[in-house]
Order: structure tokens, then sequence, then C-alpha cells
């Protein structure tokens, strides 16, 4: 060294190293810091990847159709599906659904069965989807006789009548636990196939998925959003426009923005009164989910209570 506040040349890269690392220079420490603070993210990242199996592994939550069990503004861990899949996983999805999660007592996010970030039929240029796992259907399939009555239109009496029924694909029927239908019935997607899916939601940050989303123009307010304009939950008196059970699907973003569902997907939908934002409960309905026990018309519930 020729002095304390530079290095020499002559003493080689190892003796510039330790000058690197050891020095009080002002700009040096800066730049000493920001690649510390680099390495330190990185590491993080790379120890996440390697629990996960998926990069990135954290997706931002931008809306509240999982309400109460996951927010607008959560940041969620995300988990390939077949990583340490649970015994009760439907054949080798590597997905828990909701119908055999109550069976066994597997829960996700304070309900039984796994929580899915998917691709909305298939298209990898689509916003992820972040959506309960209901029950599993096959292809040509009549799955009437396995919905709960409560998240289909009262309109709707047969397959016939019933949007995705029979189905066009196999794979997972799947719902926002605040969302009063079923995905395949509001034309969110068809039957979620297993290799549409990125990977099965672990655990949740509060919060923290909120930088990310004011990043991308967001505000974290409490507003409702219907088809992409604000809805003022005291006037919301009809269509699917209630406080947490907007019709807004739970988007998740690898890292970017997301846009709402509009809750005018189909005519049913758009017809639909208030919905309830109850915890799911089979034991209302005289047809337990995903089962196919035989209803009557008779069975199905009646208009649901505002929340």
């Amino acid at each position: 060294m020729r002095d304390g506040d530079t290095p020499d040349p002559r003493d080689g890269p190892r003796a510039a190293i330790s000058w690197f690392l050891r020095t009080d220079n002002g700009v040096v420490l800066f730049f000493r810091e920001m690649l510390s603070s680099a390495l330190a993210v990185a590491l993080v990242g790379l120890v996440l990847f390697a629990a996960s199996g998926l990069w990135p592994p954290l997706v931002a939550v931008e809306s509240g159709s999982m309400d109460p069990h996951l927010k607008k503004g959560d940041l969620v861990f995300v988990m390939e599906e077949h990583r340490f899949a649970p015994d009760a996983a439907y054949t080798d999805t590597g997905v828990v659904t909701y119908t055999d999660g109550k069976d066994v007592g597997y829960t996700k996010f304070h309900s039984y069965g796994d929580v899915v970030v998917y691709e909305r039929d298939g298209r990898n240029n689509s916003t992820p989807v972040i959506h309960r796992a209901r029950f599993w259907v096959n292809e040509s399939e009549n799955w009437y006789g396995k919905a709960d009555p409560a998240y289909l239109d009262p309109a709707w009496d047969n397959c016939e009548e019933l949007p995705n029924c029979p189905a066009p694909n196999s794979g997972f029927v799947t719902k926002g636990d605040a969302n009063p239908l079923y995905d395949q019935v509001w034309g969110i997607s068809k039957p979620v196939h297993p290799t549409w899916i990125q990977g099965t939601a672990e655990f949740r940050v509060p919060w923290l998925g909120w930088i990310r989303l004011i990043a991308s123009g967001q505000s974290p307010t409490l507003a409702l959003l219907d088809a992409g304009h604000v809805v003022d939950p005291a006037t919301a008196t009809t269509g699917v426009t209630s406080t947490n059970a907007t019709a807004s699907n739970a988007t998740a973003s690898n890292a970017t923005a997301v846009e709402n569902i509009p809750a005018t997907t189909t005519t049913a939908a758009a017809t639909m009164p208030t919905a309830t934002v109850s915890p799911v409960s089979a034991s209302e309905t005289t047809a337990e989910e995903g089962v196919g026990a035989p209803r009557s018309a008779s069975s199905r519930p009646g208009t649901p209570s505002a929340a």
C-alpha cells in the first residue's frame, strides 16, 4: 500500500480486495454497502427458490376475493405443488381439494384444501389467479350433482344450464373464499387442469405485497373494484359487489400488478343478488360438495343475504 487511502497496484489483487473490504473511503463504503445488500437479497432469494422450486416464489394478492383468509396487499409464498405433496393430494396432482381436505382434516388458510395459483384456461400470458381448489371433475363429466348449490345461481336446474358443464376438460373446480360462485360458472376459467397450476400458496405476510402494488400504481384503499370502477359499498345493493364479496378475482402477480375480473362475465353473474361473505359451510346444503349426492330443485338455497 502506498498510503491508507489507495491500494498500490504492485501489491496485487489480494491487497486491493483487502483494501476494498477495510477502507473507510466514502465512495468505496457506499458501493460496499450496496454490494452487501444485493448479496443478502440474492442469498434470501436462493433460499426461497430452493425451498419452493419456483421463481419468483412470492406473489402479491391484488384483490379481495379470498377474504378473510388472504387479503389484498398480502405477500404470499408459493411452492411447486408436487414438492412435499400431502398424502391427501388428488392422484399425482399434488393438490388437496376442499372435499378431500374435509375428509382428512387438511387445512390451508383456515379452510379445507389447497389454495392454488393457476393460469386462466392455461394461457401463460394471463394474470395468475389465486383461489381454493374445491373438487375434481373429469372431462365430459356432469358435475352438477357434485357442486354445492350455495355457489350456483338458483336459476340453474341442470347441467345443460350450468356453464362449463359437462366439463370441457379434466381439472379442479375452484372458487375464491369470498366469492359467491365457482370460477367455472363465473367465466373466470374452465376446470383448472393440473398443467395450468403454478404452485400452492403456503403462507402469507400481511401488507408487504403493497410495496409492489403501490409501485405498479395501486392505492391502499378499502374501495371495492368492479369491472375496473370504484364502487361505494353503501350503494352496492344489487349484483355481487357487497363488502368483502367483490366479483373481482383474487389475482396474484409475480412482482407485477394485476387487473380485476368484471362481475358481468356471465349473464347469471350479472343478475346475482348481493352475496353473503359467510364462511364456507357444506352442512347448510342437502348435497355435500364434491360427492355428487342427488338433490332436487327445492334443495337450492334462496337469495343469500347481504354481508
